[in-house]
């Protein structure tokens, strides 16, 4: 845990870029924030008061439950009762400081050792989530499965699970994925997680399925499937991607021999989670608020916003370079793999943070990229963008990338001085 990893390289480029004592402009296209939508940010700022004119003394100057405020639970009970027919109650659900944090949970408690064996987290794809990397407090508590990597028309790829590896695994604790996958924006299809599901059976495990970008909010995506309910299925959702990532606030729904040792873990831990914003999540949940800003707002705005950073790519990237896009369904990230001998991810990152640019290298969403047995270089060859910035930071970022590639295959391919 107190080891440089990807995600605290993320968190320092939001810090340089938004503290920087120089006075330099820097634009940050590695940044997770959701994208600054006025209707969104009005809408939380109104339930927000709404909470504190109503509940404040009650939610802000008093200890609550470990599970969660049950007017909270109680309405994420309702919700989902209601739009997918599921049949669970208050005690399926657990509200926690972030869904980062119930993953971090989650894993401390069902993999690391045992009394018969040591288990491992498994990402049953990667590159998946970086923030994954950190999660097990024991050294080699984590294993990622490589995926079957496809080329497809002349400028884009995708990942396909390589399911008989992931069958054949041993020393399975728990499995976890995020669908639309951070950083590709690949949407696990019903089928493929029925397959997992089956797979998570059959080692006797639990899966942990992370919804921050997925249904039924904020749904970045319409291939975006609705989420699963099943007895060694663990949904985590979050609000983060809905427009407050700060607050830090998330929950999980699954059966309750799962949920409770969460509760437990939550009591020994943290005591609860934030409970103002857990007053205006349950507003919004029996407003109906939430599923308006999804339809008629979050949604469309990533659908355009999309289609606006593809066109900047697909005009701007060197046509001599051999990159290429993941065929992403959903999320706020375009993956991109440059299929050179000459490209170095970290090279790419320190060249552009140079100019004032941050991306994301590709290789933070590998568990060993350094040693990768089917992919070789290609987990050296990713880096990811983030389409939340505004048009004009993504257009002047997206220049300097361009820039900086042709740079780099220039450097490549000039004569070196032998004297």
């Amino acid at each position: 845990m107190a080891r440089l990893s990807g995600l605290r390289l993320i968190m320092e480029d939001i810090a340089t870029s938004m503290g920087s004592a120089t006075g330099r402009e820097w634009l940050n296209l590695g940044i997770g924030n959701p994208a600054d939508i006025p209707e969104v940010s009005d809408t939380w700022r109104r339930m927000t008061a709404e909470a504190l004119d109503d509940s404040f003394g009650a939610v802000s100057c008093r200890y609550g439950p470990s599970r969660g405020l049950p007017a909270l639970v109680d309405a994420i009970v309702d919700y989902f009762n209601g739009r997918y027919g599921w049949d669970i109650g208050p005690r399926n659900v657990v509200v926690g400081p972030g869904s980062q944090m119930l993953c971090f949970i989650a894993t401390t408690l069902f993999t690391g050792p045992g009394e018969g064996r040591d288990t491992q987290l498994v990402l049953p794809m990667t590159p998946d989530y970086t923030g994954y990397q950190g999660l097990s407090l024991v050294t080699g508590g984590i294993t990622g499965v490589e995926p079957i990597l496809q080329r497809r028309e002349e400028r884009t790829f995708r990942y396909l699970f390589d399911m008989p590896a992931i069958e054949g695994l041993t020393d399975v604790g728990l499995m976890l994925l995020s669908t639309p996958g951070n950083p590709t924006g690949r949407c696990a299809s019903p089928d493929e997680i029925h397959r997992l599901v089956a797979a998570a059976e059959t080692h006797d495990v639990p899966i942990m399925i992370d919804n921050a970008y997925g249904a039924p909010f904020p749904r970045i995506g319409a291939a975006a499937a609705p989420p699963l309910r099943h007895d060694r299925v663990i949904n985590v959702f979050s609000l983060s991607k809905t427009g407050l990532p700060g607050e830090r606030l998330g929950f999980a729904i699954a059966d309750e021999r799962y949920i409770d040792p969460i509760v437990s873990f939550m009591a020994n831990s943290t005591l609860h989670a934030p409970q103002l914003v857990q007053a205006a999540l349950a507003r919004a949940l029996r407003t109906d608020v939430l599923d308006s800003l999804v339809d008629l707002e979050i949604g469309p705005f990533y659908s355009r916003r999309r289609k606006f950073v593809e066109s900047l790519l697909v005009d701007h990237l060197p046509a001599d370079v051999a990159w290429r896009l993941h065929e992403g369904e959903g999320g706020m990230f375009f993956w991109v793999w440059v299929d050179e001998e000459w490209f170095d991810d970290l090279a790419l990152y320190e060249a552009l943070k140079a100019k004032g640019v941050f991306v994301v290298p590709g290789r933070h969403f590998f568990t060993d990229p350094e040693h990768s047995r089917g992919l070789g270089r290609h987990t050296r060859q990713c880096f990811r963008i983030s389409v939340t910035p505004g048009t004009g930071t993504l257009t002047a970022g997206i220049e300097v990338i361009a820039e900086t590639l042709g740079e780099m295959r220039a450097g490549s391919t000039r004569p070196r001085d032998n004297g």
